[in-house]
């Protein structure tokens, strides 16, 4: 039998999983699942919106290859770090290893005054209000009147959506139960959604962009003299000469078009607001004492070259909470190869490089193997090419050594395994808690109430 570990339990993961079993050419393989949290799927559970809730139905498809009998889901086990199995040793209890951790840094501004309190990464507010455990109680700044969430891709919609969003609407979502409080007590009504660039280069889908549109009690307003900035906005079917632009620019252009058309909501009817603004480029988070107060934004212009250049002049917008979602970078796994500039482990189709060579039984998928690019569904692909490559060197690995009850070992090593029976007693719980609350099942936020809701089997 051939025993392989996928670390990680996200779609690239688990699609991993999937790919192993669906091959042919090795059909006595066992796989195990591993996840530093004792949860599974990953930014499915922590990352997709609570109400994107078709998006987040894709648990179902993840749940039914961890459910598969060669598939065993180790949760609360965690690799690299200084309370992780190093990869070496990892390595002595599986003939493969494949890598599935994903980007789980953000991308800093670097800017002056970003660390100012007030201030965050767009994924620890995602990660706060979808219960990670990791991120407990965070002190975000509700009371806020004017939110900036800084970026145009559809992580900057999702969160400027939620803080939009009344908190009723949620109510029938998972929204751990402190995050919903929150949430109903706020006193935000503008959010501003800056890019450096124009509508044709934002990154977001018109489904997500349509979404703010659809909201109850918020109006969204666009400036449209920074749309007519954009050369593909003021010739929607292209520049002479130009390539056709690709239909979601094309989309999007519309929508907003329609939206800007409309001008200012009243005073009187204005409820929440959510400004998307287009071509500033943020320099500078202001302080007023001691925490963050607004934003100094460059004005920027469309040049010569697809790009944008800063015009001299400068615009200053006040927010109480500014959130970053400028993009995700891969973090070294202690124990791995890692290219700093890339933000990935060096491989060649899926095999990971040591100095330049194939180090045996070793793999990566997902986005510490090409960079966070793609969707959800991109990562297919991405698995099977490594499990490819790793079917292709099957005969190899069979020789290597590999313990026969790898949990068995991992308890010798101190490590309290989170089976697929302890995930499915945190369900239960989950909708105990959801059950007393009068709504569907909550999300339990913390290390402790998951670890012990695992442990309690006989609920």
């Amino acid at each position: 039998m051939l025993s392989v570990a996928v670390v990680g339990s996200g779609p690239s993961g688990v699609y991993t999983a999937q790919a192993l079993l669906q091959q042919s050419l090795v059909p006595d393989v066992r796989v195990h699942v591993l996840d530093r949290l004792p949860t599974p799927y990953g930014l499915v559970r922590y990352g997709v919106a609570p109400d994107h809730e078709k998006i987040k139905s894709l648990q179902n498809s993840l749940r039914a290859v961890l459910e598969d009998d060669r598939v065993t889901f180790v949760g609360n086990v965690g690799v690299g770090g200084a309370e992780g199995v190093a990869p070496a040793r990892l390595a002595e209890l599986y003939h493969a290893v494949v890598y599935c951790v994903g980007a789980s840094a953000d991308r800093a501004l670097a800017v002056p005054g970003e660390s100012l309190p007030g201030s965050y990464s767009a994924t620890r507010f995602v990660s706060w209000y979808s219960a990670h455990p990791d991120v407990g109680g965070d002190p975000f700044v509700l009371d806020a009147r004017t939110a900036v969430v800084i970026g145009v891709g559809n992580v900057a919609v999702d969160v400027a959506r939620i803080l939009a969003r009344g908190a009723d609407e949620l109510r029938a979502t998972d929204v751990p139960r402190a995050a919903l409080s929150a949430l109903e007590e706020s006193r935000v009504r503008d959010v501003h959604i800056v890019g450096r660039r124009g509508p044709s280069q934002a990154r977001f889908t018109t489904k997500e962009l349509r979404e703010l549109g659809a909201l109850p009690g918020a109006r969204v307003v666009v400036d449209p003299a920074e749309l007519a900035l954009d050369p593909a906005y003021a010739a929607p079917d292209g520049l002479p000469g130009a390539l056709p632009l690709p239909a979601v620019v094309r989309r999007n252009l519309e929508v907003l078009r329609g939206w800007s058309a409309e001008g200012e909501p009243a005073a009187a009817d204005a409820g929440r607001r959510i400004r998307l603004r287009f071509f500033l480029r943020p320099v500078e988070l202001l302080e007023r004492d001691g925490r963050v107060a607004g934003v100094r934004f460059a004005r920027t212009a469309p040049d010569s070259g697809g790009g944008v250049r800063d015009t001299g002049a400068y615009e200053d917008v006040e927010a109480q909470l500014v959130l970053r979602a400028v993009g995700y970078r891969g973090v070294e796994l202690p124990g791995l190869p890692f290219d700093p500039v890339r933000g990935t482990v060096p491989h060649t189709a899926g095999r990971v490089l040591r100095d330049g060579a194939a180090a045996p039984g070793e793999y990566v998928a997902g986005w510490i193997k090409r960079g966070p690019t793609g969707v959800i569904g991109s990562n297919r692909s991405c698995a099977k090419e490594t499990v490819a490559s790793l079917v292709e060197d099957a005969a190899v690995l069979r020789l290597r050594p590999a313990a026969d009850d790898p949990l068995a070992v991992l308890r010798e090593w101190g490590l309290r395994p989170v089976e697929w029976s302890g995930w499915l007693s945190i369900e239960r719980a989950e909708a105990e808690l959801g059950r007393s609350l009068g709504r569907g099942p909550v999300k339990i936020p913390d290390w402790p109430g998951l670890l012990a809701a695992a442990r309690d089997r006989d609920r």
